[in-house]
């Protein structure tokens, strides 16, 4: 059995295995038993349930999950550790490998209520944006991530932390920081510190006008302009017509004056409602919001 609380233990055990880090994958050994059992403990669920685990590496997490009767569902992009898994878990019939990266993978894999992962820096804030903005949804989100992507997750109106990204994970949960994790607590030691946070899906999730993403996206794209000036870019690089932001501004009770960092997740909902709700003057622009296919880069 490896050793996982020690980073010379798995030195040795990747040397004798063949295997080497890779930076491409952001990988980081959480080699601290308390900080991966307070984490695990954290879903707060029970024995029999599917989970989600993003990034096993060589199944620290994941043999906690297995021990506490869990549905292992591991999402894995190393050959090397893929290897490992599959000779370390080979006889549990609860766990289940999924190959490859997990940003094309998940997509096609069945749903579960509770997700875990110590997350690579690279992919965190891009994957969890992903499955919000395409209605995959959890119960409960359990992750590690970098404490400054941390720290805008949880971010509220008005704090220099507050990004489209705020807005996004609070469309769908409620966030709480559970621990900061010092770069000791890993191996190899990343260069910054990392927090566990926790996502926990509130009980009545709005059900969100398609315009509502791209929406805040614009909104936040030049932070320094005024919502106004935001809403009309908004508005004419789609439907040619900028004036349509006035009408906007009036029914949510908006000066425009304001900027995006200083407005509540409902005012974004009620110009994103007003948005659906309204009759174009323009011919096509009621269809020109009808599908949106714009990429999910909200601002970090």
């Amino acid at each position: 059995m490896i050793n996982y609380n020690s980073a010379a233990a798995l030195k040795s055990f990747m040397k004798s295995e063949g295997l080497a880090m890779q930076k491409k994958f952001g990988q980081n050994f959480l080699i601290n038993p308390s900080l991966r059992q307070t984490l695990t403990s954290a879903l707060g669920a029970n024995g029999g349930d599917d989970v989600w685990e993003v990034g096993p590496g060589l199944g620290a997490m994941t043999a906690l999950l297995l021990e506490g009767g869990f549905n292992v569902y591991a999402f894995e992009i190393d050959a090397g550790f893929i290897r490992v898994l599959k000779k370390i878990f080979f006889d549990k019939k609860n766990f289940f490998l999924i190959e490859g990266d997990v940003m094309k993978k998940w997509e096609s894999q069945k749903a579960a209520p509770l997700l875990l992962g110590n997350l690579p820096y690279n992919i965190a804030a891009a994957l969890l944006a992903d499955l919000i903005e395409k209605s995959r949804h959890f119960s409960r989100i359990v992750v590690t991530v970098q404490k400054e992507v941390a720290l805008r997750m949880a971010a509220s109106a008005g704090s220099p932390d507050y990004s489209s990204f705020s807005v996004l994970c609070a469309s769908v949960y409620t966030i709480k920081p559970l621990m900061t994790i010092r770069p000791s607590s890993f191996y190899p030691q990343p260069n910054v510190d990392s927090m566990g946070v926790l996502l926990e899906k509130k009980n009545n999730t709005e059900q969100y006008p398609a315009v509502f993403y791209p929406l805040v996206r614009a909104l936040f794209k030049s932070r320094r302009k005024t919502i106004k000036n935001n809403l009309m870019a908004f508005f004419s690089s789609r439907t040619g017509n900028h004036d349509l932001c006035t009408a906007i501004l009036h029914e949510t009770g908006l000066s425009g004056k304001e900027r995006a960092e200083e407005l509540e997740l409902e005012a974004f909902l009620s110009m994103a409602k007003s948005i659906r709700n309204m009759n174009f003057s323009r011919e096509g622009a009621r269809a020109s919001f009808s599908n949106f296919s714009d990429s999910p880069c909200f601002n970090l």
